[in-house]
């Protein structure tokens, strides 16, 4: 047995010297080998009476006794210390930073949904604020491709704070013990003194589970939020290349290859791969990154098993939101109910949990949601195929407005969401509607700068050169800089564009099996002239509009 000594902050240095000598020698007897770190230690002896905020004893067996009796009766501790050891529980009350060094070090992790723009916007951010202030950062992102720039095992035992951006649930493991702060990186991006503020205040001891985080992020309107945007991040990449497959299976099925061997069948077989495979992986996918998000691990199985079931009942996207939130929370509840001995702990994850969830949740799905949410999905997709020129501009219109209301945000991600998991009901003209509409905001506010150039700033002008690259690319929070200066009428002006690039594409019947990529993805637009002519109005629309009300003052 290896022993720790250490003492509570009210414990004064020449009282915690006779302490230990005392017990080094009660440890001597007792065959216990003192240790001079936390980390080599089986057992950790407390003097005191309060417990240190230390995340060095994270994971470790603690025993607090009163330094009165404890120099009384040193054997006596001892053994009880060795028969009652219990696991340590950090104290709840916020971490304190009084800095390890001068510098305060700090990691950070950044993560969106779609993993590309926010991510690393808000790391830039980040980044910019921490070095202003003149402490180490480093920045990892969590993006579609991976993580980039990871934190080593030696930076996140110097970091002083662990600082989490993120929308989606991440693996977080790595920082367990570490005082940790979670935030959405939009509030990061937009406001990262004041994210840092309370960063400092109310920063917890990470014990490993998923409930770490600001007051905002535990309401339960944010964990829904996180939990939808999980699935999304997930899915996103089938939706991609089984959209691309099928459009490019499109491309050769115009007897290009007629009597060609082998190459005869490829658009079956690309059609194959994208409708037949990707398209009916992407809602169990979904669905079992919901149920990652509210269970972890103990979800996952029953969340793929439920999205796959509602996915071949032709339940859609709604029955994949039903089938990941229904499996989660009813494996997160067998989780709290169930108890059993230590021994038999492990069967639970791996035994218990997937089985008993797999069971209730599917024929819970089998017999009572997927008959009638299959045959709202069949309705609605009636509807939107066969909907009237009137009726498509309207919905076209809402889908553009909702895109360019918060660039990102929760409106815009609801927008998106819908109009992908429509894709799945290989209803295409919604997906057509999201993506112009959301390439408008930053295009339109280079056009904005490119118009009305007195009225902007030089590094307005230089940042409407970006914000018109980023625009290009379906990126819609390229237009944030200018929404942060002037929100107003930035968004004004821009939800006036959405709507009309949103309406042109649906109003034109316009399809698009991809869901991002933006001009790169054009030349498999069912209509790409003129998809890039609504595109080109609705952006024309908000740089006209915003060039006119925007105030000459705000260039100063």
């Amino acid at each position: 047995m290896k022993l720790f000594l250490t003492q509570s902050a009210n414990v004064g240095d020449a009282k915690a010297y006779l302490l230990h000598e005392v017990f080094r020698a009660a440890a001597q007897k007792a065959n216990v080998s003192i240790v001079e770190t936390p980390a080599e230690a089986d057992l950790v002896l407390v003097f005191g009476s309060v417990l240190p905020n230390n995340p060095a004893l994270v994971g470790k067996k603690i025993f607090i006794i009163g330094e009165a009796i404890a120099m009384i009766s040193p054997e006596v501790t001892l053994a009880n210390a060795l028969a009652n050891g219990a696991d340590y529980v950090a104290p709840k009350s916020a971490v304190s930073f009084t800095g390890v060094s001068g510098v305060k070090n700090i990691v950070a992790v950044t993560a969106c949904p779609t993993g590309v723009a926010h991510t690393f916007m808000s790391a830039e951010a980040i980044e910019a604020y921490a070095k202003k202030q003149g402490w180490n950062v480093k920045v990892e992102t969590r993006g579609q491709v991976g993580a980039g720039n990871e934190i080593t095992a030696e930076e996140v035992a110097a970091a002083d704070l662990v600082f989490v951006a993120a929308d989606i649930d991440v693996p977080l493991d790595k920082f367990k013990g570490k005082p940790m702060y979670r935030t959405s990186t939009g509030l990061a991006l937009k406001k990262t003194e004041q994210e840092f503020d309370k960063a400092f205040k109310e920063a917890k001891i990470f014990d490993g589970g998923n409930n770490v985080g600001s007051k905002e992020e535990s309401r339960e309107k944010k964990g829904v939020y996180k939990h939808l945007m999980t699935g999304v991040s997930h899915m996103l990449p089938l939706v991609v290349a089984g959209g691309l497959l099928i459009a490019i299976s499109f491309m050769f099925s115009f007897n290009v290859i007629e009597n060609a061997g082998i190459l005869q069948d490829l658009p079956d077989v690309l059609m194959n791969i994208g409708g037949g495979v990707a398209f009916k992986l992407m809602i169990a996918v979904f669905a079992g990154y919901v149920a990652f998000s509210i269970a972890d691990r103990p979800g996952l199985a029953v969340g793929l098993i439920a999205g796959m079931l509602a996915s071949e009942a032709g339940a859609g996207i709604l029955g994949g939101i039903i089938a990941g939130f229904l499996a989660g929370y009813v494996v997160k509840g067998l989780n709290v109910i169930i108890r059993l001995p230590a021994s038999l702990t492990s069967l639970k994850p791996i035994l218990i949990l997937p089985l008993l969830g797999s069971m209730i949740v599917g024929l819970t799905m089998i017999y009572l949601i997927n008959p009638p949410v299959a045959e709202i999905m069949k309705e609605l997709s009636n509807w939107l195929t066969s909907m009237g020129e009137v009726n498509a501009i309207v919905l076209g219109a809402i889908i553009g407005a909702m895109m360019c209301i918060d660039m990102g945000g929760p409106v815009n991600k609801a927008a998106y969401t819908f109009s992908v998991g429509l894709i799945a009901s290989q209803v295409y003209t919604p997906m057509a509607a999201a993506m112009a509409a959301g390439m408008v905001p930053p295009i339109g506010m280079a056009v904005a700068t490119w118009i009305a150039r007195n009225k902007f700033t030089v590094s307005q002008r230089d940042a409407g050169k970006a914000s018109f690259v980023l625009g290009l690319c379906f990126i819609s929070e390229g237009a944030l800089p200018f929404v942060a200066a002037d929100p107003i009428r930035v968004i004004i002006s821009s939800v006036i564009g959405g709507a009309v690039a949103g309406a042109i594409s649906m109003g034109l019947n316009i399809t698009l099996q991809a869901p991002h990529g933006g001009l790169f993805v054009i030349p498999f637009v069912s209509e790409p002239l003129k998809y890039l002519g609504a595109i080109a109005i609705g952006a024309l629309s908000t740089g006209v509009v915003y060039a006119v009300i925007k105030s000459k003052n705000n260039a100063e």
